[in-house]
């Protein structure tokens, strides 16, 4: 049976990419851009597609505005600005963009990861885009509308003897640190499963309150390894060198399960999302907006509303 050291529940959730490590360890020292100001985001021309299939009769939670919410849980996807106040990142960048392309305003509303699905249903906000991957179980209550891949990374500390994290059986035995509720530990317990069944060790997994109790966690060896979003995790080992990354995941591993905006059930929104999103890989507004956070690695081709999520087990 699983062992689950329950400490208290993480705000995580997120995505990487292998490639791009190198390039953050520059771009953690000298380009991002953390300003309240962001001088240098990206706009876009309002998509007379995208508003085109806006649903008729479909109402704003805020006429004129297109109110989102964003969890401001790790640079470079989302975290507060200089000022402790402005939420900055790939996925406002994103957000932003989508308003232009549907030709209104953005309102962004931060919140606790926790909290978006209640929200979401109980109309507080249009849509949340916040690095939520698409999963079965999630399309049954929302309508999600993708704009980047879904990849994980398993960090340890620089010096641990663990030098590869690519299977299951790599996992047994090991206490590993990830987010509750999060695709990351679903997956862990579907390699615990197999692991089992074969009659290897146990996975035990820790949760913590914030990311600095995990970083401890991790140094002092109380745990060890993160499996968390890549590209927040690649940042930080690249700005302080104590981690360092042994391999990472697609979310589905190897299904897909791609990070989306999640609106309303029926809303019919998603679709106006996609389109805007489309529009916005044609004009290269959206890989010029993910190369401002070096996330270039992350890009999708195409925009798919409702594609195949993570299965349930």
């Amino acid at each position: 049976m699983l062992t689950r050291r329950f400490f208290t529940r993480t705000l995580l959730s997120a995505l990487g990419a292998t490639a791009f490590l190198s390039r953050l360890a520059a771009a953690a020292t000298q380009s991002f851009d953390f300003s309240p100001q962001q001088a240098g985001r990206p706009r876009a021309d309002r998509d007379a597609r995208a508003i085109a299939d806006i649903p008729k009769g479909f109402r704003f939670v805020k006429e004129g505005f297109l109110t989102v919410a964003i969890t401001p849980f790790a640079a470079p996807i989302a975290t507060y600005a200089t000022d402790a106040q402005t939420v900055v990142g790939s996925d406002p960048d994103y957000a932003l963009l989508v308003a232009d392309a549907l030709g209104l305003k953005l309102d962004l509303l931060p919140i606790a990861w926790a909290d978006w699905p209640l929200g979401l249903s109980s109309g507080k906000y249009d849509a949340v885009i916040s690095n939520v991957g698409v999963t079965e179980q999630r399309k049954e209550k929302f309508d999600f509308t993708t704009y980047r891949l879904g990849l994980h990374g398993f960090y340890v500390k620089t010096d641990s003897p663990i030098k590869a994290i690519k299977e299951p059986r790599d996992v047994a035995g090991l206490r590993i640190i990830t987010g509750s509720g999060t695709i990351q530990e679903r997956i862990l317990l579907e390699w615990n499963r197999q692991n089992l069944a074969k009659g290897l060790k146990a996975l035990e997994l820790q949760y913590y309150d914030d990311e600095a109790a995990a970083n401890l966690a991790l140094q002092t060896g109380r745990a060890d390894a993160q499996f968390n979003p890549n590209a927040p995790q690649a940042f930080q080992a690249a700005k302080d060198g104590k981690t360092r990354q042994v391999g990472t995941v697609n979310a589905g591993w190897p299904l897909k399960a791609d990070v989306a905006i999640a609106s309303r059930k029926g809303s019919g929104l998603a679709q106006a999302l996609a389109t805007a999103t489309q529009g916005l890989i044609a004009s290269g507004r959206y890989q010029q907006s993910l190369a401002r956070w070096s996330l270039q690695a992350e890009a999708v081709e195409r925009s798919e509303v409702n594609p195949p999520g993570l299965p349930k087990f």
